[in-house]
Parts: structure tokens; sequence; C-alpha cells
């Protein structure tokens, strides 16, 4: 069969596909989605293999025994684009049934090529099982689907000409409920707002890169923090942005492509890169460049809705709204599960969009909305167990069945069943409190009864380092002795933990003691004393900073910290904020002039974690989270195409006349 090259993108490899979706394995149905990437890599010693294959054709027989497959469905988009779509529904055709639809553009071959057995089929199984039909789509721009990819470019109306497809076939019973992470979730929320019929209810895990505009954050997909750039997707984007790529003729017919995707899977196979060196490439437009990546949106203008080019945008720039990200001005009016996790990318943004919808929707609708907040890493809540270690702090038992979680959802709102299932009496929130480690419930987030305490900034202009003297008190001090240090963008903080996910071998996410770190004295380092008594942090973390600086612009970065009776600094959650932004990301550039002081508040962190007696509050205070964010070369240009910066030098100020200081939540037990 002939193979024709179209302008398209495809899959990254191992390496990146580990990286944004993390093997998005959030709860059973997710698995499907990502069986085929481990064992194209992972494979088992050979003396396994044959025992292996014989499992997984056991399985894939037991599916044909019981499910109508029908593999290889080309849909017409409206645009006359064709998507791919695997489709299995129960073979009783006297029934109608439930959509459960999961859209991504990760590979789900049924055949696992290399293993040369079909991939595990034990989701699709269990879904047929329980009633469901049960279809998995490539968005367009991936493997069998035709159309150039643009990310969260035209999932507005795929999306919609999607739902209203599967709902409209003859074996639907015209409900259908969406399932995913991070990817596989983040083009839900847009198609939502736009009332599609049949569209019954979604579950979005991990979902921040479908979060726009929302509340306090200007984040365009978890594009930015602040103002500075994430460079999460400048890995990403390095596998995913293949604008060539083999693709079979359209006139191929469906019993030739299934016949054909046991040879070829259409999965590209990236040469792998060191991001921890890559990222730290200049001009940062040429990032991919310099690897031999693809042309592609990061840096090249594109024949797509959104215009490409996305690192020379601004986070208010008019592309953001030409694509499928959800901003505040829309309404979602569907029952909806949230799944986020303390250490995801954008767990702020995240729960600010929750609050929007139940904020926003019709009364009844705004009552069915639910969150999980787990204690991990991206997409990896099913990874929890009984000592569940995130990053190298262990935060206990992190489990909950999710299985009968989601199912539980799904059977209440696709078919409706509510003996011994009666979702109404679940909490509104689930978190984990870190620190306690334990899971908790609210009726609201933050939890009702949540107090504000604030503690200030303070030092004699020495807090440089953790050998410094800088303190976090009760009340600012009466004058101002600043504390300076220098930045150099090309001698940057190293990200060292954190809040992230999809930057390869350049960041590892999690907690980590950050002692090491702060012996520099390009770190601020404020910490209070011991606490008599134990303090339960469970919601938003404002942090409002007094600064100068000798550059037109900089940036400024916060962390926030529980140090342990042991001396153990563990991060908890981060933040940075490019001051051109300071005033607002619709608002005119605000430059700096030295010898001004400026105030600002850095976008809310969030967070739940219990400080025990003799532990201690931290915030460790720089310029620089690098390469977990983009460098600021100080000069007040683009950023994105320079190759020099300027060494700044930047003080915190902080007096009854520059209050700085921290504000956290804090959760009284009655």
């Amino acid at each position: 069969m002939s193979v024709k090259i179209l302008m398209n993108r495809q899959q990254p490899d191992f390496q990146e596909r580990s990286m944004k979706n993390a093997f998005p394995k959030t709860f059973a149905l997710v698995v499907v989605l990502t069986a085929a990437f481990v064992s194209a890599v992972a494979q088992p010693p050979s003396a396994d293999i044959e025992a292996l294959k014989a499992k997984r054709n056991a399985i894939e027989a037991e599916l044909q025994s019981i499910a109508v497959v029908d593999r290889k469905v080309m849909i017409p988009m409206r645009d006359g684009t064709r998507v791919q779509a695997d489709i299995y529904r129960p073979k009783d055709i006297r029934s109608h049934y439930p959509t459960i639809f999961s859209r991504t553009p990760y590979n789900f071959n049924w055949w696992d090529v290399r293993l040369g057995a079909p991939r595990d089929m034990t989701t699709v199984l269990d879904a047929v099982k329980r009633g469901y039909a049960f279809v998995i789509m490539n968005e367009r721009g991936h493997f069998f689907s035709e159309g150039n990819y643009d990310i969260l470019g035209p999932p507005l109306t795929d999306g919609e000409d999607a739902i209203k497809y599967l709902t409209t076939r003859p074996w639907s019973d015209g409900k259908l409920g969406t399932i995913g992470c991070s990817s596989t979730a983040e083009w839900q929320m847009g198609v939502a707002a736009q009332n599609v019929p049949g569209f019954t209810t979604m579950i979005a895990q991990g979902f921040g890169a479908g979060v726009g505009r929302v509340g306090p954050y200007y984040e365009q997909g978890n594009w930015y923090r602040g103002g500075a750039v994430q460079m999460l997707f400048i890995a990403w984007l390095y596998g995913e942005q293949n604008q060539i790529r083999p693709m079979f003729p359209a006139n191929t017919s469906q019993e030739d492509l299934i016949r054909a995707s046991k040879s070829f899977d259409l999965a590209q196979q990236s040469p792998r890169v060191d991001w921890s060196q890559a990222l730290r490439h200049l001009p940062v437009k040429d990032i991919i460049k310099a690897v031999d990546g693809p042309r592609g949106i990061f840096a090249d203008k594109m024949p797509v809705a959104t215009g490409g080019a996305m690192i020379e945008r601004a986070p208010n720039d008019p592309a953001w709204y030409k694509g499928g990200l959800f901003h505040d001005n829309m309404k979602i009016n569907i029952p909806g599960f949230w799944f986020m996790s303390w250490y995801d990318v954008s767990v702020g943004p995240n729960l600010a969009l929750y609050n929007h919808v139940r904020k926003t929707a019709r009364p009844e609708i705004a009552d069915q909305q639910y969150a999980v907040i787990a204690p991990t890493l991206h997409c990896s809540y099913t990874r929890a167990t009984e000592n569940t270690v995130v990053g190298e702090r262990s935060v206990g038992d992190a489990r909950l069945n999710y299985s009968e979680l989601t199912y539980g959802w799904f059977d209440y709102f696709l078919k409706g069943k509510r003996e011994g299932n009666d979702i109404t009496k679940w909490p509104k929130v689930r978190y984990f409190t870190m620190g306690s480690n334990k899971w908790q419930s609210a009726d609201q987030w933050p939890p009702a009864g949540a107090e504000p305490l604030t503690f200030y900034l303070a030092s004699s202009g020495k807090a440089n380092s953790l050998k410094g003297d800088g303190s976090l008190t009760t009340a600012p001090p009466s004058s101002d002795a600043p504390d300076s240090f220098t930045y150099d963008p090309m001698n940057p903080v190293a990200s060292f933990g954190g809040n992230v996910c999809c930057t390869g071998n350049a960041v590892q996410g999690g907690a980590f003691d950050q002692t090491k770190m702060e012996e520099r004295n390009d770190i601020l380092v404020y910490t209070t004393e011991p606490l008599k008594e134990g303090i339960e942090l469970s919601g938003p973390i404002d942090v409002s900073l007094f600064v100068s600086s000798s550059a037109k612009d900089t940036d400024f970065t916060v962390k926030l910290i529980d140090v342990d009776e042991n001396g153990k600094a563990w991060n908890l959650d981060e933040t940075i904020q490019r001051m051109r932004y300071r005033n607002g990301y619709d608002k005119p550039l605000a430059w700096m002039e030295s010898g001004k002081v400026y105030g600002f508040t850095f976008q809310p962190m969030n967070t739940s974690n219990y400080f025990a007696a003799g532990h201690r509050l931290r915030i460790e205070i720089s310029s620089s989270n690098f390469p977990r964010f983009d460098r600021n070369m100080n000069t007040g240009g683009d950023n994105y195409s320079e190759t020099k910066g300027i060494i700044a030098t930047n003080a915190v100020h902080h007096s009854k006349q520059y209050p700085s200081k921290i504000t956290i939540s804090v959760v009284r037990k009655k």
C-alpha cells in the first residue's frame, strides 16, 4: 500500500510522551490510552514475552466475544477533515448505550506493533461489561487522523462534531460522558461551554493546559505563569508539533487500515534529547531548532486557526482566544468531576476554574460539581501507595478507589443509577493534607472557616541564603533594611523539585529538601520561629512584595516551604512574576526605574499542608527558577529572541512603609 506525506503533526517518542501526559493512568478508563506506550518501549524479559502475548490475545478474544468492535472509523468533521476513532459497544443490538468518550493526541493503536500482539484491552473490556460504549479518538493531525495540528486550535468544532456524531448513532442512547487526563482532558471544558446536545457529563483530570484566562490567572493553557513562559511546552512540542508525517491515502478502506495498523502504528521515534542542556539554548525561540526538531507552532507561523508562533505571543494576545482554551467569559452547564494534584503544574488556575463553574453555572448544575485534590504529580493519582513518596517526601497513604469513583459518577449521570450510588452525599471537595497525611472533605474551596494569617518579611538587610537573618514576623519592621542580590541570567537559580511536569530530564517534580539550594546568595530566605502549635494551611497563599531593581524589567520568584523539626525544607508551591506585567496582563507594559520601589502581588499559590508544632514556615525569594520558567534577560526586550542579558541588582523592601508579606489560609479545627 502506498504511503503519502502530509503536512501534519505526530506522536512524540517515549521520553516526551512520558512528560506532559505523564502516562495518564489516572483511572482504569485512562490506562487504555497509554498501555501501548509502555509496551512499545519497556518490553518484559524475553522469557515472559510469550506469556504476555497469550494474555493479550485472551483479552482480545473475550472482547471480540461480547463487543461490537469497530476500529479505524474515519469520522468527518465539518471542514471535511476525517479523524480516526475506535468504537466498542455491547453486542446486544436490541439496547441503546451511553458512551464514554476519550479524545487524545496520543497513540492508542489497538495492535502493539513491537510486541506483535494486541495491546492491553482490559479497560475497554471492563467498560463494555458495565454496559457502556467506549470510544477513543485521535485529535486531528495525529496518527491516522487527517489535518494539521494546532494545540487547542480547532477542538471546539472538532469536539462538537465528534459528540454529535457519536450521540446520533443507532446504538447510542443519546448520552455521552468524557474522561481523560492532561491532553486528554484539556479540550473538554471549552467544548462543554458550547452546550453540545448529548454532552451529559465530564471527568477532567490534570486539565490545566485547557485553562486560558480565569480569575487572576492568565496562564493560557500553562504557557505562562506570572507572564513568564513555562518551559515545559518547549520540550513537549518537540515531539508533538511534527507537521510532516506519513499517512495512508484518503480512499484506503477501513478493512485495509485495520490490517495495516498491525504493521504501522504511525508513531514517530524522535531522537532523545538531553533537555537539561537543551533548554539552556539561546535564543529561546530556536531551542527546538537547535536539537533538529521539526518546524511547527512553537516558533513558526503556521496555517492553523491560532497562527502558530506561540513563543512570540504575550499573555493577552488575541491568538489565545481563537482556539479551544476555556476562558472565564464562558459557562459550563453540565455536571463535572474535577481531579487535581498539589504537585501538578497549575493547581491554582484549576481550582479557580472549579470555583468559577460553581459560581456561574445554573444552580442545579453548580451543585453537581465535585473535586478531588491528591498530593501527587501530574496525572499520577493511581500511583499513590500505602507509602506515597512525592519527590523525596513521604505523605503516607494517599490512595483512593478511583475506579469506584469514576464508574459511580458515570452510572449516576449516564445511566441514572441512584440506588446505593447517591453522589449527592459525596463531599464537594476531597483534599489530601500533607503533613498530617490524610484525606479530608469540605463543601467548598478553600474550606469553610479558613482564616487569613499574615507574616511580614523582616531582616537587617542580610537575608541572603540560609545563613542570613531573614525572618517572618507578625508585624512589619519599623524601618526599611532592604535585602539585595544580583540576578545574572547566565547563572540562574536551578529548578529543584516543584509543581511541574513534562520537562524531560530537566526538572524532577515533587518535594525535595531545599537547604542545599539555600546556600546561594541570590536566594533570600525568610523563616518563622518554630511553631508552638500545629496549623493546617489549606487554601490560597498570597505573597505581596515591595521591590526595586537596577533593570528596566526583571522577574521575582517565590517558593513556599515547610521546614520540619530536622531542618529539612520541603517545597510546597512556587510562582513567579515578570515585572512588566505587574499591573495586569491586559494593561500597558510597566517598566521599572532604578531607585524606585514598586509593590505587586503574585498570583495566588495553593496547597494543603499541616505544619506540626516545631515546624517552621519559610519562603524563598529570588529572580529565577530555571528551567521551570524561562529567564528574564533584564533588558526590557522580548526575551525569546535575545542571546545576551544584563546582570540586575534586585532588592526586596520590608517596613511599615513597604509591608512585604505572606498571607496564608489557616483552617482551625473546632
